[in-house]
């Protein structure tokens, strides 16, 4: 639990120009001057991400009891209860490999309670092989980090600069 670190500019693009034009168009109808406007325009802008987030973990189909999420600026406070380690990383990984997002604040507990798994910031050029010979000393372990990171990730040799990839122990 705490606060991780993410490259805002990195992620997936879960908001876009059709949201920008929703957001003004309901905020010129809700607020009667440009003051009121600006702040009506953030605070619809927070809640249309907070959806978005929450939509993006259900769709892949991670199961958090009493899912909180708050988006403050560029950092996502989150909450709730999730049944393991694995799911808890995975979870906080959907929220900040998010674009725009450089921070999640991590307050979700875990029933059963594992070791945590190493964080690894995707630099240019990293491929799964070489991220698996720098913490398991044998590229061939690529796919245990691939496993690792389902269903964020869909196929081993897409991943991007600035992404941050769960790195588990190795069961031997």
């Amino acid at each position: 639990m705490g606060l991780l670190s993410f490259v805002k500019s990195a992620g997936a693009k879960i908001f876009g120009r059709d949201d920008e034009k929703e957001i003004e168009k309901q905020a010129k109808a809700q607020a009667p001057d440009d003051q009121q406007m600006a702040a009506m325009r953030e605070k619809l802008r927070r809640a249309k991400m907070e959806g978005r987030l929450k939509q993006q973990i259900n769709q892949l189909g991670f199961e958090v009891e009493d899912l909180k999420i708050k988006v403050d600026g560029e950092t996502v406070h989150i909450s709730g209860k999730v049944a393991d380690q694995a799911t808890r990383e995975k979870v906080l990984l959907v929220v900040g490999n998010t674009a725009g997002i450089s921070a999640v604040d991590d307050a979700i507990e875990v029933e059963a309670s594992e070791p945590e798994a190493q964080f690894h910031t995707v630099e240019r050029g990293d491929t799964l092989s070489a991220i698996a010979k720098k913490y398991y000393g044998k590229a061939g372990k690529y796919p245990v980090i691939f496993e690792a990171n389902k269903p964020m990730l869909e196929d081993p040799d897409r991943i991007y600069p600035g992404q941050v990839l769960r790195i588990p122990a190795l069961d031997d």
